[in-house]
């Protein structure tokens, strides 16, 4: 089962990149989400492939913060509880994930990583956020990283957190 993703790509720099960006997308966010706990029926989000800037209008406006990050994610439910009292049949919207391609790119190649492979991470980490996964306490990341790495193992990418390539994610 894979969650109906919506992805837009408001920047063509992706495309640029990675020409089959879409599809990397898709399946990224659909290994996270049959790798998660939490699966409702009839899932939907939204990915936006987007650049710096619209990053960091959303990150003031949202966050508060000022400047872009390498993802933001909007979760609809704070308690993903929620999700298995829907009515049957209903759609489980989950929320957004936003990826700025300026930040992205810059990790990749700070790290030494394939800006697909990076993607993918982030990807898939934004679609756990939706899920209700967070890192924001060693508990919370005890649970999230390994989950998040096993994921990307599956796809053919290496650990990020494992102390080469991708650094812990500041969102």
């Amino acid at each position: 089962m894979n969650p109906d993703t919506d992805i837009i790509v408001r920047d063509a720099r992706w495309e640029a990149a990675i020409p089959d960006v879409i599809d990397l997308c898709g399946v990224a966010a659909g290994a996270a989400f049959r790798a998660s706990a939490i699966q409702p029926a009839n899932a939907e989000a939204s990915l936006v492939l987007a650049d710096d800037d619209f990053v960091a209008s959303l990150n003031q406006q949202y966050r508060d913060r000022e400047g872009p990050t390498n993802v933001l994610s909007f979760a609809v439910y704070d308690d993903v509880d929620e999700l298995a009292g829907l009515p049957d049949g209903m759609p489980a919207m989950l929320g957004d994930i936003i990826v700025a391609y300026d930040t992205t790119t810059r990790e990749a190649q700070q790290s030494g990583v394939v800006l697909g492979d990076h993607l993918r991470h982030l990807v898939v980490h934004g679609m756990l956020h939706l899920l209700g996964y967070d890192h924001i306490t060693d508990e919370q990341a005890s649970e999230m990283e390994p989950l998040e790495t096993s994921v990307l193992a599956q796809l053919g990418v290496a650990d990020p957190y494992g102390g080469e390539g991708v650094e812990r994610n500041n969102d």
